[in-house]
């Protein structure tokens, strides 16, 4: 019966042994990663992946400025498991209407709910990849719904983080940031 392998294999976990009963477990812990996990390399792989396969654009990592639009688009996919915390997707209105164009084969002109859904895709792809760069944490660590936000002069605030990586980013002639903040690590 299913109920009864559940069981033994619930059993045999509190006992320390794997899911048959015979074999040893191993707590997984990011601690011993976290050099990995925080590497600032992974970060920039995974979003010029992300932009190459999804978007057909080359884009790399820009040292200077960001967008000085003041109408912006921010989505926020947060991270849960091993570690918690987001990946934050910032862009100006220009460039969030370029890449939902590059997504879907249309023309924006607004920032309507086709491009706030493509920017959140954008933002959960990315951090997808990004995670999915060390074992333990693409093993351990789920990703939220994306949130979409937009308007003019907000912060995003994170209380005393673990780590943060803050990467602005250019394709074409259009910028934007990625930001991978960690609050906790298991």
């Amino acid at each position: 019966m299913l109920l009864n392998g559940v069981r033994k294999a619930s059993i045999a976990l509190e006992r320390g042994g794997g899911g048959n009963g015979m074999e040893p477990t191993m707590a997984v812990s990011l601690r011993e990663s976290l050099q990995q996990v925080s590497d600032p390399g992974n970060l920039d792989a995974s979003v010029e992946e992300v932009f190459r396969l999804m978007l057909g654009v080359e884009c790399r990592r820009e040292h200077g400025g960001g967008s000085q639009e003041q109408d912006s688009v921010t989505a926020v996919v947060g991270f849960g498991g091993l570690l918690s915390g987001a990946c934050v997707f910032s862009t100006g209105r220009t460039a969030a209407l370029e890449i939902a164009g590059f997504m879907t084969g249309m023309q924006f002109e607004e920032i309507d709910d086709t491009v706030k859904d493509g920017i959140g895709e954008i933002c959960n792809m990315l951090a997808g990849a990004w995670k999915g760069k060390v074992p333990e944490l693409a093993a351990n660590c789920g990703l939220s719904v994306p949130a979409v936000i937009t308007g003019r002069d907000y912060k995003l605030h994170v209380q005393a983080p673990e780590f943060q990586l803050h990467h602005l980013y250019r394709f074409q002639e259009s910028t934007f940031a990625v930001t991978i903040v960690c609050d906790g690590l298991q």
